[in-house]
């Protein structure tokens, strides 16, 4: 190697240190990436290291998990000593076990684990060449394992070309700039190779080749003529090309002379991902084996690897004009051999298949379907919304492509790709395309997560749900696509479902008694067309306070067989699990796949489940977690524009902001929500926004505040109908009408919720139902007997704040009646919760009553948060440049609000200027790493 001193230099010490670390390498094609590979593989090697190595293959960038397979599946012997997660993610990803892959924090930590437990024999040093191609699953677990290595024996080295986007360009790994040679070295490499080249050819060739290596190789046999007689080609021909462009034209031309034959062998290699050189080991089961090649060998085409005597492409460039230089016919015929050869692969037999055939075949369609259905498992609904609409293209039938395409529409949708799924539609509909149902959903999605347009997107779904129910009724023989209904009810049902399940979205959305009727109409109307799971939703995200007893059985039911289930699927039945409070069960299934979703999923889902797991840690205190959870919603829904998602997040931020004592930040937040939901008419938001408007009153004492908060969302001795907060702020409406004397109103909305039977719909409304019984009872025996009911319901632990302020309430009526001796029993256990979950206000509270029932006083549990999320997030746009106004735009505050915080944190960092800020925020993390901060690092 010439004129690679340095990166050598900078290699051989990566090579031979002892820690684990990873390096990517960046640079264009033929620049010599590889070799730099090679060289430190070997030293590697030489260093007592076991070498590992994959390439990327462009031909499966889009099978999940493919780039993984060749890293690990040397490997896998070891996993007999991995746990039996780690061994289940695994046997999932490759096809050794059942069950739905895992998400990329429960693969990456079990790839980790399989690394770390094969390196317990001999250091690894795992290489991967062309990580430019690897599918995205693959990118997000090497990704995920670089950057965990400090400390292992475990070293990791990749390369990527500068020219193509790539995964790896936002994993925040370290990287090596590889570039030209000089003139110098590059003069010294063209004439060591090529000492008798004429003058004038050679100063072309080192003006042409701009130091690229491989070109300074390549070019001047080129332009000596090629092997088989022909005149000599000038390089100037390609004038203004670049290097690598110039490199594909010499293949090319190499390629052009070798007999059909071998083209044919070539063609079959290239498309089946015959790796380009230097790939240790045996070429990976099933992959197409070149045969009588010999020819290309000797014109550089193609090499020899030493270890496996199999032929491989000589470079990447060789592999793409192969493949660019087949006619269509010749692409399609070598894709029907491949396709029969990996017969037994059903994603890999499908994607031949859908290159393979060019005339309607339904065999061939369904098998892409099932192959589509097959990705939409593992987290790939990307690539099942290209098999959907390779296998729609290529159906028989009008109603099984309008199927196919409704069902990419839909998946599409799921996706966060709302533009895509249009232009799907306009494909198979013309200018009827927004007509369609498909359609309707299309747009509806866009209506509502994007712009928050509750009432026409709940008109325009209803319309088309009460033609398609007065299709079915008048019996006129025509589907839901408008197409021949004879064998298509099975097609009709399943777009009704899908129809069904965003109205009901929608109408929890809106929150308003008239659409929730409409809707409840038109599901009566249809009768037995409703399926289970559309009652149960009915049922659960309407009004649990008068339909959601007698659901939670069949909910369980139903979230048995989590797994198997479409992503979406998963999630609204989550959505209702969390309405009857009994979501924690399904939340680990949740955690597993949500990043897979987020990734190369259903998008849209993985945001809703981000809530759902958000809920749940604030429903069993893991408030910090999610603070966490917030933050990386928000970020998501921003960037997808998903301003419905959006704002929702931010409720519940403020929700969490209220319960900690943050009641700044908490009612900045609810007047955010609040703008936006209310002219829209969201009650589900502004809902949310006035439940954290009366906690963040309840932390600041203010009694007179919450009260009116809470009455905004129902009166009191009443449960507003299909109001979702009306039953979950009961304890807020009771405890502040205690506290301002409206000892009547307070009585009277305990026995409402009493009357209602709550505690028979879930556990949280039975105990704050007989907790706020005990808040209001006339006498003292039935006080006792309703808090023991309450504090000793089998899953009162699971909801800490709530049990917490039941006992603070008691202690206090117990100090009251009959002594401090008496009330510490109570109140000792709530100043313990309270300052467990950091709810700083309560705390403080419980902690006086303590006091004043002769406990001595004891200091206040540290809190971890110097700042609060608000404040980070507005320090860390500071310190990064942006000005007050820009902070503002991008935080939705004004710049008087923004000012206002900087103010308040100078002092909490001990500074007093903007300069100081980035130097002040690293030692806040290095010192002390507050939840907030990560919060705000997600914001």
């Amino acid at each position: 190697m010439l004129g690679r001193n340095g990166e050598r230099e900078e290699l051989a010490a990566f090579a031979r240190s002892v820690e684990g670390r990873t390096l990517l390498l960046r640079g264009e094609t033929g620049v010599g990436k590889s070799t730099l590979l090679d060289f430190t593989a070997e030293l590697a090697a030489l260093d007592g290291r076991l070498v590992v190595r994959a390439t990327g293959v462009e031909a499966e960038s889009e099978l999940p998990y493919a780039g993984l397979h060749q890293l690990l599946y040397p490997l896998l012997p070891h996993t007999a000593g991995l746990d039996d997660t780690s061994r289940a993610a695994l046997g999932a990803v490759f096809g050794q076990a059942g069950g739905s892959p895992p998400s990329l924090m429960t693969l990456g930590i079990a790839a980790l684990g399989l690394l770390s437990a094969a390196a317990v024999e001999q250091p690894l040093f795992l290489v991967l060449d062309d990580a430019q191609w690897l599918d995205d699953s693959s990118a997000a677990v090497c990704g995920f394992i670089g950057r965990r290595l400090t400390g292992s024996r475990l070293k990791l080295l990749l390369a990527v070309r500068s020219d193509i986007a790539s995964p790896f360009d936002t994993a925040a790994l370290p990287e090596l700039a590889v570039g030209p040679l000089n003139e110098e070295d590059s003069a010294l490499l063209l004439d060591g190779h090529h000492p008798s080249l004429d003058r004038r050819l050679r100063r072309v060739v080192l003006d042409q080749a701009q130091g690229n290596p491989l070109a300074l190789l390549e070019l001047p046999g080129h332009a000596a003529g090629p092997a088989d007689g022909q005149h000599p080609a000038d390089p100037r021909s390609l004038h203004g090309a670049s290097p690598s462009r110039r490199l594909q034209h010499i293949y090319g031309t190499r390629i052009t002379g070798l007999a059909a034959t071998v083209r044919a062998e070539l063609l079959k290699g290239a498309l089946d991902g015959v790796a380009a050189g230097s790939a240790d080991g045996p070429v990976p089961a099933g992959r197409y084996r070149m045969r009588d090649v010999d020819e290309a060998v000797v014109r550089g085409l193609l090499v020899i690897e030493p270890s496996t005597g199999e032929f491989a492409f000589r470079h990447p460039l060789v592999r793409s004009s192969v493949v660019q230089l087949a006619t269509p016919g010749q692409r399609r015929e070598a894709h029907r051999t491949l396709a029969q050869l990996h017969r037994g692969d059903l994603e890999r037999r499908a994607a031949h298949l859908a290159e393979a055939t060019l005339d309607p075949d339904e065999e061939v369609a369904r098998v892409l379907e099932a192959a589509a259905e097959s990705a939409t498992r593992r987290g790939g609904a990307l690539t099942s919304v290209t098999w959907l609409t390779r296998a729609a293209e290529l159906s028989e039938h009008p109603a099984e492509r309008s199927r196919r395409l409704g069902d990419a529409a839909f998946i599409a949708g799921h996706a966060a790709r709302l533009g895509h799924a249009r232009r799907l539609l306009r494909a198979d509909h013309g200018p009827d395309a927004d007509r369609s149902p498909a359609a309707a959903l299309a747009s509806g999605y866009q209506a509502l997560y994007q712009d928050g347009d509750v009432c026409s997107t709940h008109r325009q779904i209803a319309a088309v749900v009460e033609r398609l129910a007065e299709r079915r009724v008048a019996g006129d023989g025509q589907d839901a696509d408008g197409t021949d209904s004879t064998d298509g009810s099975e097609i009709a049902d399943e777009v009704l479902d899908r129809l069904l399940a965003l109205l009901l979205a929608t109408s929890q959305f809106a929150a308003d008694r008239a659409l929730w009727e409409r809707t409840h109409a038109l599901l009566a109307a249809l009768g037995d067309r409703v399926g289970e799971r559309a009652r149960i939703y009915s049922a659960t995200w309407s009004d649990v306070v008068r339909h959601g007893a007698g659901w939670t059985g069949p909910v369980e039911r139903a979230a048995a067989d989590l797994p198997g289930q479409e992503p979406w699927d998963v999630a609204r039945l989550a959505v209702s699990a969390y309405h009857l409070d009994v979501l924690s069960p399904l939340r680990p299934h949740l955690q597993r796949v949500v990043s897979r979703e987020l990734e190369t999923g259903a998008v849209s889902t993985g945001m809703v489940m981000l809530h759902l797991i958000m809920l749940d840690q604030m429903g069993v205190g893991e408030w910090e977690a999610a603070e966490r959870t917030g933050g990386r919603a928000l970020r998501h829904s921003d960037e997808h524009g998903h301003e419905l998602f959006a704002q929702q997040t931010r409720a519940y931020l403020a929700q969490i902001a209220a319960m900690r004592g943050q009641t700044a930040a908490a009612r900045e937040l609810q007047a955010v929500v609040d703008a936006w939901a209310r002219p829209r008419g969201i009650g589900f938001l502004t809902q949310l926004a006035d439940a954290a408007g009366a906690t963040a009153a309840l932390s600041d004492g203010d009694y007179e505040g919450a009260y009116l908060q809470a009455i905004g969302i129902t009166a009191p001795g009443a449960f507003r109908p299909y109001a979702h907060q009306a039953s979950r702020t009961l304890l807020d409406l009771v405890e502040a009408a205690v506290h301002t004397g409206r000892t009547a109103q307070a009585r009277a909305h305990a026995l409402a919720a009493w009357d209602a039977n709550l505690p028979a719909v879930s556990p949280r409304l039975a105990l704050v139902t007989h907790g706020a019984l005990a808040m209001t009872a006339d006498g003292e025996q039935e006080a006792s007997e309703a808090y023991a009911l309450a504090v000793d319901h089998p899953a009162a632990a699971r909801f800490p704040f709530e049990l917490a302020r039941i006992r603070l309430a008691h202690g206090s009526r117990i100090r009251r009646v009959q002594g401090a001796t008496a009330a510490r029993q109570f109140l000792t256990p709530a100043v313990d919760a309270f300052e467990r979950l950091g709810a700083t206000a309560w705390a403080a509270r419980a902690r006086a009553e303590l006091r004043v029932s002769g406990v001595p006083a004891r200091p206040a549990a540290r809190t971890t948060s110097l700042l609060t999320w608000q404040e980070r997030r507005i320090a860390d746009l500071a310190a990064g440049g942006l000005t007050n106004k820009e902070i503002g735009e991008r935080t939705r505050l004004s710049p008087r609000t923004v000012s206002a915080h900087l103010y308040r944190v100078f002092p909490k960092l001990g500074i007093t200027t903007r300069a100081a800020l980035r130097d002040a925020l690293t030692s806040l993390d290095e010192d002390a790493p507050a939840p907030s901060s990560a919060l705000a690092q997600h914001c």
